[in-house]
Protein backbone atom coordinates (compact mmCIF):
# COMPACT_ATOMS: atom_id res chain seq x y z
CA UNK A 1 0.00 0.00 0.00
CA UNK A 2 1.50 3.63 -1.14
CA UNK A 3 2.17 5.67 1.56
CA UNK A 4 -0.43 8.10 2.80
CA UNK A 5 1.27 11.23 1.57
CA UNK A 6 1.34 9.31 -2.23
CA UNK A 7 -1.41 8.65 -4.05
CA UNK A 8 -1.76 5.25 -6.34
CA UNK A 9 -1.15 5.19 -10.04
CA UNK A 10 -3.46 7.30 -12.13
CA UNK A 11 -7.10 7.89 -10.89
CA UNK A 12 -9.76 5.40 -8.89
CA UNK A 13 -10.11 3.22 -11.78
CA UNK A 14 -7.91 3.96 -14.67
CA UNK A 15 -5.16 1.84 -15.13
CA UNK A 16 -1.96 2.54 -17.63
CA UNK A 17 -1.65 0.81 -21.12
CA UNK A 18 -0.15 -2.83 -20.22
CA UNK A 19 -1.66 -3.43 -16.71
CA UNK A 20 -2.57 -6.87 -16.29
CA UNK A 21 -6.25 -7.90 -16.72
CA UNK A 22 -6.13 -9.67 -13.46
CA UNK A 23 -5.69 -6.74 -11.17
CA UNK A 24 -7.84 -4.38 -10.57
CA UNK A 25 -6.95 -0.75 -11.38
CA UNK A 26 -5.06 1.04 -8.94
CA UNK A 27 -6.84 3.03 -6.49
CA UNK A 28 -10.30 0.73 -6.38
CA UNK A 29 -10.78 -1.12 -3.70
CA UNK A 30 -8.52 -4.20 -2.98
CA UNK A 31 -6.59 -3.59 -6.30
CA UNK A 32 -3.55 -4.37 -4.66
CA UNK A 33 -5.17 -7.74 -2.89
CA UNK A 34 -5.82 -8.58 -6.66
CA UNK A 35 -2.06 -7.59 -7.31
CA UNK A 36 -0.68 -9.86 -5.00
CA UNK A 37 -2.80 -12.82 -6.10
CA UNK A 38 -1.37 -12.41 -10.14
CA UNK A 39 2.17 -11.89 -8.90
CA UNK A 40 2.29 -15.25 -6.85
CA UNK A 41 0.72 -16.55 -9.97
CA UNK A 42 4.21 -15.49 -11.51
CA UNK A 43 6.38 -17.27 -9.33
CA UNK A 44 6.89 -20.47 -8.56
CA UNK A 45 4.70 -22.28 -5.51
CA UNK A 46 8.19 -22.59 -2.67
CA UNK A 47 7.96 -17.90 -2.93
CA UNK A 48 4.41 -18.39 -0.52
CA UNK A 49 6.56 -19.61 1.63
CA UNK A 50 8.70 -16.76 2.34
CA UNK A 51 6.91 -14.67 5.16
CA UNK A 52 8.81 -11.71 3.72
CA UNK A 53 7.14 -11.87 0.33
CA UNK A 54 3.65 -11.89 1.80
CA UNK A 55 4.28 -8.86 4.14
CA UNK A 56 6.05 -6.58 1.33
CA UNK A 57 4.09 -6.76 -1.91
CA UNK A 58 6.49 -4.52 -2.86
CA UNK A 59 9.40 -6.82 -2.53
CA UNK A 60 7.27 -9.35 -4.32
CA UNK A 61 6.92 -7.45 -7.15
CA UNK A 62 10.62 -7.40 -7.43
CA UNK A 63 10.88 -11.36 -6.95
CA UNK A 64 8.27 -11.14 -9.97
CA UNK A 65 9.97 -9.27 -12.28
CA UNK A 66 13.44 -11.17 -11.90
CA UNK A 67 11.70 -14.29 -12.28
CA UNK A 68 9.72 -13.33 -15.21
CA UNK A 69 12.73 -11.56 -16.80
CA UNK A 70 14.77 -14.94 -16.71
CA UNK A 71 12.02 -16.90 -18.25
CA UNK A 72 11.73 -14.22 -21.00
CA UNK A 73 16.22 -14.27 -21.55
CA UNK A 74 16.09 -17.90 -21.63
CA UNK A 75 13.21 -18.01 -24.45
CA UNK A 76 14.75 -15.53 -26.33
CA UNK A 77 17.86 -18.44 -25.80
CA UNK A 78 16.15 -21.44 -26.60
CA UNK A 79 14.27 -19.78 -29.87
CA UNK A 80 17.86 -18.64 -30.94
CA UNK A 81 19.86 -22.12 -30.31
CA UNK A 82 17.01 -24.80 -30.71
CA UNK A 83 17.35 -25.67 -34.08
CA UNK A 84 20.65 -25.75 -33.93
CA UNK A 85 21.21 -27.66 -30.67
CA UNK A 86 18.08 -29.98 -31.94
CA UNK A 87 19.18 -30.49 -35.70
CA UNK A 88 18.41 -34.04 -36.57
CA UNK A 89 16.91 -34.58 -33.15
CA UNK A 90 13.19 -33.50 -34.29
CA UNK A 91 11.27 -33.55 -37.64
CA UNK A 92 10.60 -30.00 -39.19
CA UNK A 93 6.59 -30.06 -38.20
CA UNK A 94 8.07 -30.32 -34.30
CA UNK A 95 11.11 -27.93 -34.85
CA UNK A 96 8.42 -25.05 -36.38
CA UNK A 97 6.53 -25.71 -33.28
CA UNK A 98 9.04 -25.56 -30.73
CA UNK A 99 9.99 -21.74 -32.79
CA UNK A 100 6.26 -21.00 -32.25
CA UNK A 101 5.90 -21.90 -28.87
CA UNK A 102 9.26 -19.93 -28.13
CA UNK A 103 7.63 -16.87 -29.51
CA UNK A 104 4.34 -17.81 -28.18
CA UNK A 105 6.05 -17.58 -24.53
CA UNK A 106 8.64 -14.96 -25.40
CA UNK A 107 5.27 -12.46 -26.31
CA UNK A 108 3.58 -13.21 -23.02
CA UNK A 109 6.64 -13.33 -20.33
CA UNK A 110 7.44 -9.66 -22.05
CA UNK A 111 3.60 -8.67 -21.81
CA UNK A 112 3.83 -9.59 -18.21
CA UNK A 113 7.30 -8.08 -17.15
CA UNK A 114 5.63 -4.55 -18.32
CA UNK A 115 3.19 -5.76 -16.03
CA UNK A 116 5.50 -6.28 -13.01
CA UNK A 117 6.83 -3.19 -13.73
CA UNK A 118 3.52 -1.18 -13.73
CA UNK A 119 2.01 -3.20 -10.51
CA UNK A 120 5.35 -2.50 -8.80
CA UNK A 121 5.18 1.13 -9.48
CA UNK A 122 1.79 1.49 -8.18
CA UNK A 123 2.44 -0.49 -5.12
CA UNK A 124 5.54 1.64 -4.60
CA UNK A 125 2.93 4.85 -4.98
CA UNK A 126 3.74 5.71 -8.01
CA UNK A 127 0.95 8.25 -10.28
CA UNK A 128 0.09 7.60 -13.64
CA UNK A 129 -1.29 10.50 -15.65
CA UNK A 130 -3.08 9.81 -19.39
CA UNK A 131 -1.69 11.90 -22.01
CA UNK A 132 -4.61 13.82 -23.74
Amino acid sequence: MPPPDRPATGRDGTAPPGWPEQVRPPGVPDWERTAVAWLYDLVPPEYRSHEVLRRYPVLLARFAGDHVTAGLEAARAGWRTVRVELAGELPPEAMEAAMTAYEREGTRLAAAAKGVALVGAALRGERWNPKL
